[in-house]
């Protein structure tokens, strides 16, 4: 069974490698090697994305011990990181970790969603109510990446709760 829980510091490592792995073998569907490299360079700070992951402080999903995907929300209502390991993917781990952001976000009263979207990842968001704000080109050691600024309003989601009580 996947649970999802807290960042503990010492998945620092396993949420590396994922993050890595999942850039280089999933997002080689749309994007060249040159762009895979500068987005995700095989040789990294692990200390710096130790600080990184502190920071943003993602919820893990986890299953007998193996990191299967990670995601993030933050006080503002972005979502900086979500990545879920390629050989679980299409297989219910992101929509956990949606759902637990949802919940989150429910219980922190945030009313809009957004996130910086890679085109492999488009499809996923847009079938939680994610939508298309803009596109963007983002410069990353030399190279040019497009991704998506996609948006999902949860006020209505709010809204329908409060009649329920009416």
């Amino acid at each position: 069974m996947v649970t999802i829980r807290q960042f503990r510091e010492s998945d620092a490592e396993a949420l590396w490698h994922l993050f890595f792995n999942t850039i280089h073998q999933v997002n080689v569907r749309d994007y060249t090697q040159q762009q895979l490299d500068a987005w995700a360079p095989s040789t990294r700070d692990l200390d710096g994305w130790k600080l990184k992951m502190m920071q943003i402080n993602p919820f893990v999903a986890e299953k007998d011990g193996n990191v299967l995907g990670y995601a993030d929300l933050q006080p503002d209502g972005l979502i900086d990181h979500f990545f879920c390991h390629h050989e679980y993917q299409g297989k219910g781990v992101g929509r956990l970790l949606m759902e637990k952001i949802f919940q989150q976000a429910k219980h922190q009263g945030i009313g809009v969603l957004y996130s910086n979207v890679s085109i492999t990842a488009r499809p996923f968001f847009e079938r939680f109510g994610f939508r298309v704000k803009a596109e963007q080109r983002v410069k990353r050691h030399g190279q040019i990446l497009i991704n998506y600024r996609m948006e999902k309003s949860l006020a209505s989601h709010l809204w329908l709760s409060t009649i329920s009580f009416l």
